[in-house]
């Protein structure tokens, strides 16, 4: 018998803690791109680490479906008083309507706090469940009379369902690794005889730098990275913040709470000289889908090209002799480009209450997506590959 709209119930939850983890769990991998910061175990050591949190301008409004005691839909969404930790920028918006003397926030979002890592957002166990799911959101914006909702690296699935709702279109660019494919590379040596000449020459002039500085790496997956592995990778993260005069997003109670629920998704790169620690670098690994995440780095003193390595090098050797598929760098960074990671377009979704600053943001769109279009076919004269690969 088909279902009605009245057999549905929509819920708002202001803890994550309140959602069922199994049910979340399933319906993220039953999606078309799930990734590990989509699990509810990501969201909740987020909440009670205190990194997402009222206090730091990130009040959860988990939004779920459900029919019956059974979950169908379900996503992460917070009221933002600013638009710090998103990775697509609205700054301009904000100021346009505090010039207007409107307020901008709080708005709404669905977004992996602090994470620009494109993936499946709404959860869903068919498109009425997902189409319901944007409805709850568009009414929890109108109920609190909310200037905008945002939907932050969707899939296709929820680009689908956003438009279908007249939520405006955002697209970006990342740069990501793609294993060859249908014969995978050998080992990282074979990656770069792929390359053009002045490419590889440059790549292993980086790494002969490091060597000749001494550097060896470390490398612990999941359940090996010990508390005192995690207070040195810390103290690494923390000094990058410091480096650019900021403060960390992700407290030391997140990654202690990672490393208990969602330690096969963990990869630490440790660079020593001799037995002194000196660089950290954390990836986020999804051994089902195969694919690598850069995440963060850090380091207690400056060794040229040590970036480089930790960050990329590493993790590509890593990616190939563990048969991964992708490798995504994170946000922004053209540089990565002479790397070997090619650009990838990322999109966004977004509604604005106001129809006139929806309709000028409309405008704004089609000329940032016009311009974004002519950058990535720019970029694609510029690949580092030889011909043919």
């Amino acid at each position: 018998m088909k279902n009605s709209l009245n057999d549905y119930v929509i819920r708002v939850h202001a803890d994550p803690m309140e959602l069922p983890l199994q049910g979340w769990n399933e319906l993220l991998q039953a999606q078309a791109q799930p990734t590990p910061f989509m699990r509810l175990e990501y969201f909740q050591a987020l909440h009670n680490s205190g990194s997402a949190v009222p206090a730091t301008g990130w009040q959860p409004q988990f939004v779920s479906v459900w029919l019956g005691d059974t979950l169908v839909a379900a996503c992460p969404a917070y009221l933002k008083s600013h638009s710090y930790g998103e990775y697509v920028f609205d700054w301009a918006w904000a100021d346009a309507y505090r010039r207007h003397g409107l307020d901008y926030y709080p708005k709404l979002l669905v977004a992996v706090p602090f994470t620009p890592v494109p993936g499946s957002r709404l959860l869903a166990q068919d498109e009425a469940a997902r189409n319901l799911l944007m409805q709850g959101l568009r009414a929890l914006a109108k109920q609190q009379k909310l200037s905008s909702a945002h939907l932050l690296f969707g899939d296709e699935n929820d680009r689908a369902a956003a438009g279908e709702q007249d939520w405006l279109l955002r697209t970006g660019v990342q740069f990501h690794w793609q294993n060859r494919n249908p014969l995978p590379f050998e080992n990282f040596e074979e990656f770069l005889a792929s390359m053009q000449r002045d490419k590889r020459k440059k790549i292993q002039q980086e790494q002969r730098r490091v060597v000749a500085a001494g550097i060896t790496f470390e490398v612990l997956e999941g359940a090996q990275i010990s508390s005192a592995d995690w207070d040195f990778f810390y103290h690494c993260y923390r000094l990058t913040y410091v480096a650019h005069h900021s403060t960390p997003y992700l407290k030391r109670e997140f990654f202690e709470q990672m490393a208990q629920s969602m330690s096969e998704h963990l990869l630490l790169f440790i660079a020593k000289r001799g037995d002194a620690r000196v660089a950290a670098s954390l990836l986020a690994i999804d051994p089902q889908q195969r694919s690598a995440f850069g995440r963060y780095w850090g380091a207690v003193e400056t060794i040229s090209c040590l970036h480089f390595d930790a960050c990329y090098y590493q993790p590509l050797t890593w990616c190939i002799a563990n048969g991964y598929q992708r490798f995504e760098g994170g946000a922004q960074g053209e540089h990565k480009m002479a790397r070997g990671l090619l650009p990838v377009g990322t999109h966004s979704s977004h509604w604005l209450a106001h129809p006139d600053f929806s309709s000028a943001v409309a405008d704004f769109l089609a000329q940032e997506g016009q311009s974004i279009r002519g950058y990535v076919n720019e970029l694609e004269d510029r690949r580092p590959f030889k011909a043919g690969v």
